[in-house]
C-alpha cells in the first residue's frame, strides 16, 4: 500500500503490522506449561533434602542387617554415650500405638521382639552432626538369635505365623459363569513378575520441627498428607490437631513417596529433644525402607473354540506382600478383577493370594496388580494365536471388550471402551525400517557399538499388549476431594490438598479457573493438613476428583461474579459467558471486563467432588467395584540377539483411551514416562533379595532405564470419547501405559525367538532362540 506524501512528491510505503507475541497458553486443552518448570530446571526448586531449620539436629535409622530374627537385646549405652547425640528412641520411646499402616496397622514403628525384613527400624538416633548420628547408630548394640526366612510365597501357606495376624492377607475366590465350560482348544503357562522398585531420583527426606503446644510439623514429600498426619498423631499418642504435616517440593512419584518409616521417627525425636531434627535417606535406605512392586506367581489355563474366541478362563494369582500387609489387598482385588484382561470372557474362575513373607515390603506401585496379570494373559492370547495359526493382532480383535460387556466381577463395563479400535490403529500403524547393515549403524545391534552381537544373530519381532487399569479407589473407597478458589485484585488462587506428584494437578487445576473464569494469573497454595483432605496422588484420583472438585467451586466463584451483573441487565447468568477476560451477553448488549465486574471485591467458594459408589468385592469375588477404567494397546518392535540373549526395543507404537485431552504436552510426556517405566519392568528392573536380603542397593546394582534405552514412542491415537460420569471426561494417563508395555515388549521377543518367555524381567537366557 502506498500514499503521495504531502508537499514534497517523494512516496511513502505504509509499514505492514507486525505480528505481535504469541499467546500464552489458556486454559483446557492449551499445552500450559506447569508452574514448577523453570524453578526444576534452573535448580532452585525446594525439595525436602534443601530444608534448613535453627537448631537443627540430624538423624539416623538403625535397620536390621537380617531378613528374620529374634531380637535378644537391645544396647544403647555406647551411642547415648556419644558426645553431641542428643537422643537415642527404640520400641520402648513409642507414646502411642506402637504399629501403623495405610490399610492394615500391623507394622511396628520400631521392631521389638521379631525383626520381619531386611532393613527394618530397630532404633533411631538425633546428633548434631549427620555423622555422629551415624556413628551412634552403628553403635547400638543388638544381639539377634537368626530364624529360617520364608522367602518363597508358595511356602507360606504352610509356614509358621510370620506375623500375629497370620501369613494370609487376603484370598479371593473369583466365580463367574459355567465351572463345566470347555474349549476346543486349551493353553497352559506358569510366569513369574520380578520385584520393581520405584527407584525415586530425589532423595526421600525430612524435617520435623516441635511446635509450642506440644505437637510436631512434620516437613515431608508426602503423596498423602492427612492420612500421614493422622498415622504420626497416632503413633505419638498426641491429638492429631497438633500434628501438622506440610508438603514439600515432591520430586515425582510413581508410588507412595515417603514411606512411614521415615518419618515416624523423624517426628518421634523431635518430640523428644525439643528440636528441629533432619533425616536425609541414603540410596541404600531408600532401597530397603519404601515398598516395591509386589513379585507374583501367576498359573493361567484359557480356554478357546477353533476361531480362538474365548470360553473359559482360570488362573491362580499370588501376590508376595513381604513382610506387611501395606496395600496388598487393594493390588490383589485389581490383579484377580482384570486378570482376564480387556476381553470377553463368558467363563471365569480365578483363585487370588496375597500373603506375608520376610522378603521386603510390596505395596502402591503405578498399575498394581493389573500389570503383573497383564503380562500373564498376552503371553495366553499368543499362545492361542500360535496354536490356530493366525495373526497374534487377530486373535485379541476377536476378543476385545466394549463398553456394555461384563466384566468378570459382573460389572457392566459402562465407560468408553474403544480396544477394538485402539488396536486396530497400533496394528495399523507403518512398522519401522530395518536398519542397513553397515558399520555406521552397529549402535543399531542389541548391546550396542562394540557388543558382543552380530548382525546375522538379530532377528526382529513384533508384538502386542492390550492393557486396561481402574481409575480411582475401588470396593467401598470413600473417593472425595475439596477445593477452595478465591478471587481478588486480579489473582485467582486454589486451595486444595491434592499434592503434584508430576502429574501435572497444579497445572490442570490453573487450566480449569482460567477456562471457568477468565482469569490467567492462577496460583495454588502449597499443601499442608491444615486444607481440607483430598485423599492420596494414585489410580489418576486428583485429575478426577480434585480436579472436579476444583471445577464446581470455580464455577460457583462464576456464579458469585455473573449474578449481580445478569440481575442488572435482566437477564440469566447462563446468557453470559466469560472469554479471554471479557464478561459478555448472548445479544452484545453487555461487555465488561472479569477486573470491572469484580470491582475490588473478594470472591470465593468451596466445594467437594464425590464420585458415585463403589462395593467391596463378595464372596465370590462379584460387585461393582470400580468407578471407571482406562484402555492402552501398545505395538512393540524389537530386535534380539538369538546367540547372546541381548534385546533392544526398537520402538512402541501407543494407542490410549484417555476420554478428553485437557494438556496435549502434559498428556504426551505422561504417556511416555509411562512407557520408559514398563519398559524397565521388562527389561532391567529386578531387585534380587536371594534369602530376603536386599543385593545391590543401589543405582548400579539396579538398572533403571536411562534416555539410551528408552525406544521411539510413537503416539499413534489418542481416542477421545468423554466418560460422562468423569470431570471435563477425562481419564488418567500415565499407569495403562505402564500395564502394557512389559507385556508388548514380551510378546515381541517371543515373536523374535520362539521362546515361551514367561518371566519378567526377560532375562537373557530366556531371549536365546533354540
Amino acid at each position: 500500500m502506498s500514499s503521495e506524501a504531502a508537499g514534497n512528491g517523494n512516496t511513502a510505503t505504509a509499514v505492514e503490522p507486525q505480528p505481535g507475541p504469541e499467546p500464552l497458553p489458556h486454559g483446557i486443552g492449551a499445552s500450559l506449561p506447569s508452574a514448577e518448570s523453570r524453578a526444576k530446571t534452573e535448580g532452585t526448586f525446594p525439595y525436602a533434602s534443601d530444608l534448613w531449620a535453627e537448631g537443627l539436629l540430624w538423624a539416623a535409622v538403625l535397620r536390621s542387617p537380617h531378613a528374620h530374627a529374634r531380637i535378644v537385646s537391645i544396647d544403647t549405652s555406647q551411642a547415648r554415650e556419644m558426645p553431641g547425640v542428643r537422643s537415642v528412641v527404640t520400641h520402648e520411646d513409642v507414646p502411642g500405638e506402637a504399629l501403623h499402616g495405610r490399610k492394615t496397622p500391623d507394622r511396628p514403628v520400631f521392631a521389638s521382639d521379631v525383626v520381619r525384613h531386611h532393613g527394618e527400624p530397630i532404633a533411631a538416633v538425633a546428633a548434631d552432626h549427620p555423622d555422629t548420628a551415624r556413628m551412634a547408630a552403628a553403635a547400638i548394640f543388638v544381639e539377634y538369635e537368626l530364624m529360617d526366612p520364608v522367602t518363597d510365597p508358595e511356602k507360606a501357606f504352610a509356614a509358621e505365623p510370620l506375623h500375629p495376624d497370620g501369613n494370609l492377607i487376603r484370598h479371593i475366590p473369583l466365580r463367574h459363569g459355567d465351572p463345566e465350560a470347555a474349549g476346543e482348544l486349551v493353553v497352559e503357562g506358569l510366569y513369574r513378575i520380578g520385584r520393581q522398585d520405584p527407584a525415586p531420583i530425589g532423595a526421600e527426606a525430612g524435617l520435623a520441627v516441635p511446635r509450642p503446644d506440644g505437637g510436631v510439623e512434620l516437613y515431608i514429600a508426602s503423596t498423602d498428607p492427612h492420612t500421614d498426619r493422622d498415622m504420626a498423631a497416632s503413633c505419638y499418642g498426641i491429638d492429631p490437631d497438633i500434628v501438622k504435616v506440610v508438603v514439600t517440593g515432591v520430586p515425582g512419584a510413581t508410588a507412595d513417596r515417603e514411606d512411614a518409616s521415615f518419618h515416624l521417627p523423624l517426628g518421634l525425636l523431635a518430640l523428644t529433644t525439643g528440636c528441629p531434627v533432619k533425616l536425609t535417606a541414603t540410596r541404600e535406605e531408600s532401597f530397603l525402607g519404601h515398598a516395591h512392586r509386589h513379585p507374583t506367581l501367576l498359573r493361567y489355563r484359557h480356554h478357546a473354540d477353533a476361531e480362538g474366541k474365548l470360553v473359559k478362563v482360570e488362573a491362580q494369582v499370588l501376590l508376595d506382600a513381604g513382610a506387611y500387609a501395606d496395600t496388598s489387598s487393594d493390588a490383589l482385588a485389581a490383579a484377580v478383577s482384570f486378570a482376564c484382561g480387556p476381553y470377553v470372557v463368558p467363563n471365569a474362575f480365578i483363585e487370588g493370594w496375597a500373603v506375608r513373607t520376610n522378603n521386603p515390603p510390596s505395596g502402591h506401585v503405578r498399575g498394581e496388580g493389573a500389570m503383573q496379570v497383564c503380562a500373564a494373559y498376552e503371553a495366553q492370547m499368543d499362545k492361542i494365536a500360535k496354536k490356530l495359526g493366525i495373526d497374534p493382532a487377530e486373535v485379541r480383535l476377536r476378543n476385545a471388550m466394549a463398553t456394555g460387556d461384563i466384566l468378570p466381577t459382573g460389572q457392566t463395563v459402562t465407560c468408553p471402551a474403544p480396544v477394538a479400535e485402539l488396536l486396530g490403529a497400533v496394528r495399523d500403524f507403518p512398522l519401522p525400517e530395518l536398519p542397513k547393515d553397515t558399520p555406521e549403524d552397529e549402535w543399531l545391534l542389541p548391546g550396542g557399538p562394540e557388543g558382543a552381537g552380530e548382525p546375522a544373530a538379530v532377528r526382529r519381532g513384533v508384538g502386542y499388549g492390550l492393557g486396561m487399569v481402574q481409575l480411582l479407589g475401588a470396593e467401598g473407597t470413600d473417593e472425595v476431594s475439596t477445593a477452595t478458589v478465591k478471587v481478588h485484585d486480579g489473582i485467582a488462587t486454589v486451595i486444595c490438598a491434592a499434592v503434584e506428584t508430576g502429574q501435572g494437578f497444579t497445572t490442570l487445576a490453573r487450566q480449569i479457573v482460567q477456562e471457568t473464569l477468565g482469569i490467567d494469573d492462577v496460583r495454588v497454595a502449597p499443601v499442608d493438613t491444615d486444607q481440607p483432605p483430598a485423599g492420596p496422588s494414585c489410580h489418576g484420583r486428583h485429575t478426577w476428583v480434585s480436579g472436579g472438585a476444583v471445577e464446581r467451586a470455580a464455577k460457583m466463584v462464576r456464579t458469585q461474579l455473573l449474578q449481580p451483573l445478569a440481575h442488572k441487565f435482566g437477564m440469566s447468568t447462563e446468557l453470559l459467558q466469560i472469554t479471554d477476560g471479557k464478561i459478555t451477553s448472548y445479544d452484545g448488549v453487555l461487555s465488561t471486563t472479569v477486573t470491572e465486574a469484580m470491582d475490588g471485591k473478594e470472591l470465593w467458594a468451596t466445594a467437594q467432588c464425590r464420585p458415585h459408589p463403589t462395593e467391596p468385592l463378595d464372596e465370590a469375588g462379584q460387585g461393582d467395584a470400580f468407578v471407571g477404567m482406562a484402555f492402552c494397546a501398545i505395538r512393540a518392535v524389537v530386535d534380539v540377539d538369538v546367540e547372546i540373549g541381548s534385546v533392544r526395543v526398537v520402538e512402541l507404537a501407543v494407542a490410549q483411551d484417555v476420554g478428553r485431552i485437557l494438556n496435549p504436552t502434559q498428556l504426551k510426556v505422561r504417556i511416555e514416562a509411562g512407557v520408559t517405566q514398563g519398559v524397565g519392568a521388562a527389561l532391567t528392573e529386578n531387585l534380587r533379595t536371594p534369602r530376603g536380603l536386599v543385593r545391590h542397593p543401589d543405582l548400579t546394582g539396579y538398572a533403571l532405564p536411562t534416555a539410551l534405552d528408552t525406544p521411539d514412542i510413537r503416539i499413534v491415537k489418542l481416542v477421545e470419547e468423554r466418560d460422562v460420569v468423569a470431570p471435563f471426561g477425562a481419564k488418567a494417563a500415565s499407569a495403562v501405559p505402564v500395564v502394557t508395555t512389559p507385556a508388548a515388549v514380551a510378546s515381541a521377543v517371543r515373536a523374535a525367538t520362539g521362546r515361551p518367555v514367561n518371566r519378567l524381567p526377560i532375562r537373557p537366557q530366556a531371549a536365546v532362540a533354540t
